[in-house]
């Protein structure tokens, strides 16, 4: 068994948009992200995604809404379905989504990290 505190992990990296792994269950990676900008617009064609703000603020834009979210709420984006997220100031995120899930869908991009790639910490 291992107790994982989410404050002294956010606290060992600042790079943003690049996605830690912390733990994993059942096939699902539990990540933590530090958010700042916008990302790029992108789908998960198989995968649902969830976005649980830690700390701070982000929009999760979708092309005919944005949701708010504020310190301990969360969106859970339907796979398939094209999202944006947006943080005006930094904020602390933790993401649970298949093992599968590369970070920006179908989209290649410059925040594109293959699965095999990510960092666990």
């Amino acid at each position: 068994m291992q107790k994982i505190n989410l404050a002294q992990k956010f606290g060992t990296f600042t790079d943003t948009w690049v996605p830690k792994v912390v733990g994993q269950l059942n096939g699902q990676l539990v990540k933590l992200a530090k958010f700042e900008g916008e990302y790029v617009w992108h789908a998960h064609e198989n995968e649902d995604e969830l976005f649980l703000v830690v700390e701070g603020h982000i929009d999760i834009h979708f092309r005919d809404e944005t949701v708010p979210l504020d310190e301990g709420e969360f969106c859970i984006v339907p796979r398939g379905v094209e999202h944006k997220p947006v943080a005006e100031k930094l904020a602390s995120v933790l993401l649970f989504e298949p093992a599968t899930t590369c970070n920006t869908g179908v989209v290649d991009h410059k925040y594109t990290i293959e699965t095999d790639g990510l960092e666990h910490i």
